[in-house]
């Protein structure tokens, strides 16, 4: 998102007029109304190269993540936690949105960023929820230090280098380097293919899929097999109990994918469905 372009720190401020903090414990995320303490500050980190999905790192060095732990037995709430993961998956990954003049930020399964208010243990707590209408999923994001003197997080292609237009371009059989090749042998020269594209959706317990009108999650697969599909949405989600399936073009219903996918590489769309599921 272009809000955090140039943004290297963010502190952030719910309806309850706290800003989200990071607890001395390092471990748990909280709400406190000095918004100068370091522990309300976030440092922003792009995903991939792009502010569309962000991470934000507390001042302790461990990230601000949705945990799939219930907050509260019984609620739907699951708790926001501080974690340092060996591998950066996507449970500390966070997609911002602008509602109005504030901001939201989903997790990568569509819950979002929730601020909570009320009596204890509520009070000052921190939980990631499905949305419904509630200023407490909302928050006004202060840029409280920018980046300076860096490139745009997307790379721009090198021009392609020219002869001087008082020189004729030499068509010796000597060998150029790549750096001389012609506009010409850049335009045939297919760009390797860095495999097919996956998107997937979560079901419930039932097999129920929230929205599968929409496009899902989206992930780069250089695999052939179930198996490797099956680890590399593993690895994605940090989801490890589940069935790879497909629907049915005919009657819509889900079944397993067993074998081998596609041979061809084009894109597929899966929904990953628990194990318990019947």
């Amino acid at each position: 998102m272009e809000f955090f372009n140039q943004a290297k720190a963010v502190r952030m401020r719910n309806v309850h007029d706290k800003y989200l903090a990071a607890d001395e414990d390092e471990e748990t995320v909280t709400q406190d109304r000095n918004g100068s303490d370091k522990r309300a500050r976030w440092t922003v980190e792009p995903v991939r190269g792009s502010f569309e999905v962000i991470r934000l790192k507390s001042c302790y060095g461990n990230y601000l993540t949705a945990s799939n732990e219930r907050f509260l037995l019984g609620a739907t709430g699951r708790k926001v936690v501080l974690s340092k993961p060996s591998r950066l998956d996507s449970s500390v990954e966070w997609e911002p949105a602008r509602e109005g003049s504030k901001m939201t930020l989903k997790t990568r399964y569509g819950n979002l960023l929730r601020a909570n208010g009320g009596l204890p243990p509520w009070r000052n707590s921190v939980t990631h929820d499905t949305a419904h209408v509630s200023d407490s999923f909302l928050w006004d994001v202060d840029v409280v230090e920018i980046l300076v003197g860096t490139a745009t997080p997307t790379p721009t292609p090198a021009p392609v280098s020219t002869p001087p237009p008082h020189r004729r371009p030499s068509y010796s059989p000597v060998s150029r380097s790549s750096s001389e090749k012609s506009e010409e042998e850049l335009a045939v020269s297919p760009p390797k293919s860095e495999g097919r594209i996956i998107y997937y959706h979560i079901a419930d317990e039932e097999g129920h899929v929230e929205d599968e009108s929409a496009v899902g999650y989206a992930l780069t697969f250089k695999g052939n097999s179930v198996e490797q599909l099956t680890q590399a949405l593993q690895e994605e989600t940090s989801i490890d109990d589940f069935v790879v399936c497909t629907r049915n073009p005919l009657n819509g219903k889900l079944f397993p994918i067993r074998l081998q996918l596609p041979p061809n590489s084009g894109k597929m769309h899966v929904v990953l469905v628990p194990s318990s599921s019947s």
